[in-house]
């Protein structure tokens, strides 16, 4: 199943069941589970593995040396795990210092045209829409990324969020909000995207509740936050997102 154009170092390793296109390059450090499709002119290089069941559209390229000007050599990674779309023009960058790796996990869909940068931590189940995302930052399961966005470096998406197309996202998106503009504001709960993940009803008024104190009443954060801990039921989900807006770095987006 391997097109007589595509080129592939003879170290690499490629998978049972793969499936390799036209004019695909393969590096020598390379590892490809089984049932991998990759359909025409992908490049994957560097120190790079993907899980099983990963489809690969034209043009993509994986693995490559980070853009980060910091970048000063070493044995850099990018891993990939099981059951991703990698659309047309996919870029996914390895990690910049030396040891460490760009991280996306299984079942994700990154769409045309989007840019992975060096050091980033992906999650289950997100999608990127042909969005930017700079070196360090951290997507969680389920979030949703709109299209022609920009995420500024050691931005964190929350679990279950979603960013409106065109968003400049210079601080952290939190979990389970809708987020959305130029400046970036959080308009809403994720209300479509709880119901998609099958959040129960009692948790996303309790989210409804907790939105509304830490974004509408104008209050510090640590200020909501106290509030929500004493005000809001202590469900799973609540709990997921006050520990996440402490544990900010670059402050959520309000």
């Amino acid at each position: 199943m391997v097109h007589p154009t595509a080129i592939i170092h003879p170290k690499a390793q490629i998978g049972a069941d793969c499936e390799i296109g036209p004019y695909c390059v393969i590096g020598e450090h390379v590892e490809l589970g089984p049932g991998c499709r990759l359909y025409s002119h992908v490049v994957i290089d560097g120190h790079t593995r993907l899980g099983q069941g990963n489809e690969i559209f034209p043009f993509a390229s994986i693995g490559l040396r980070t853009q980060d000007l910091k970048w000063k050599g070493g044995l850099t990674r990018t891993e990939i795990g099981d059951h991703n779309t990698i659309r047309e023009c996919v870029t996914i960058h390895s990690a910049t210092g030396d040891g460490e790796a760009t991280v996306i996990g299984s079942h994700n869909n990154i769409l045309a045209s989007s840019h992975i940068g060096h050091n980033i931590v992906i999650g289950n189940h997100a999608i990127i829409s042909m969005a930017g995302l700079a070196g360090h930052v951290v997507v969680e399961d389920f979030a949703v990324v709109g299209g022609m966005t920009g995420v500024h470096q050691f931005c964190r998406i929350g679990k279950m969020s979603i960013v409106g197309g065109c968003s400049r996202i210079p601080q952290d998106v939190a979990p389970f909000m809708l987020v959305e503009g130029n400046p970036a504001e959080t308009r809403m709960v994720n209300k479509i995207g709880l119901e998609r993940n099958g959040v129960p009803a009692e948790a996303q008024a309790a989210l409804r509740q907790a939105h509304k104190i830490l974004f509408r009443e104008g209050l510090t954060t640590s200020n909501a936050l106290a509030r929500i801990e004493q005000e809001v039921a202590l469900l799973a989900e609540i709990q997921y997102l006050v520990q996440f807006v402490r544990t900010s770095e670059r402050g959520v987006i309000k």
